[in-house]
């Protein structure tokens, strides 16, 4: 089975105090990070070393950052899934709520269908699920994030799922390199993950843990946390 590699790619972009100027929910300066995930075994990091910038123990990352304000409230835009609306915000949910049920915060709260805009060039603090063609076929996945640069809070987040891929649930339909088949639950799961505050991992020790940074066509192992994420995420936001 052909493996693909989830690699890490981050890039921080300075936010312009105009555009802070024009939203007054924040008063301080906002950064930006985006992970690009890659197949075929390449790995690229520019503008910051994710192991400067991560910190954690066995089998999990913490990038330093969090949410302040809970729940999280996020939109599920299927347009362009090769799917229909119900399917895929089912499936969202089921992400979002495997994270959710492995703390005493109330990680995420209302999810809604709709239109997702976000371009990325600017947070509009609405936090979306969304398909499209990205520029690049290796790419399987984008999460990106807004975060207040000194109190480190993310206030927005969004994950784009590329649409060169199928989307499919692989327990039910097969998942191979002839339909180029993802499971979606396990890559959102995984892009949830990000969401939150943790980061990729590369060791092969780690590689039953869903923010693992390896997958393939057909992989469902990431649908679930394992301890490593779950010891992660409470570190984050207490058991």
């Amino acid at each position: 089975m052909k493996k693909i590699l989830f690699a890490l790619m981050i890039t921080v972009m300075l936010l312009a105090p105009v555009v802070l100027a024009a939203n007054s929910k924040q008063t301080e300066p906002l950064d930006k990070i985006t992970f690009i995930h890659y197949k075929d075994g390449t790995k690229e990091a520019v503008g910051r070393d994710a192991d400067k910038i991560t910190g954690g123990g066995s089998c999990y990352k913490l990038l330093g950052v969090k949410w302040g304000n809970l729940p999280i409230n996020y939109v599920v835009d299927a347009s362009n899934s090769g799917n229909n609306q119900n399917f895929v915000k089912n499936v969202i949910d089921l992400a979002t709520k495997e994270w959710d049920g492995h703390t005493s915060r109330k990680l995420f709260g209302t999810s809604t269908s709709g239109s997702a805009a976000d371009d990325g060039a600017a947070p509009d603090y609405i936090n979306e699920y969304m398909f499209a063609r990205l520029s690049n076929d290796g790419w399987i996945a984008v999460t990106t994030y807004w975060y207040t640069r000194y109190s480190k809070q993310i206030v927005d987040y969004d994950v784009t799922f590329n649409t060169y891929y199928g989307w499919f649930d692989c327990t039910k339909t097969a998942c191979t390199s002839a339909n180029r088949g993802m499971d979606l639950q396990n890559i959102a799961t995984h892009e949830t993950g990000h969401g939150l505050g943790l980061s990729d991992l590369y060791q092969n020790s780690c590689s039953a843990v869903t923010m693992y940074g390896y997958s393939w066509y057909g992989d469902i192992g990431k649908k679930t946390l394992e301890q490593p994420d779950i010891t992660g995420l409470q570190k984050i936001y207490g058991a």
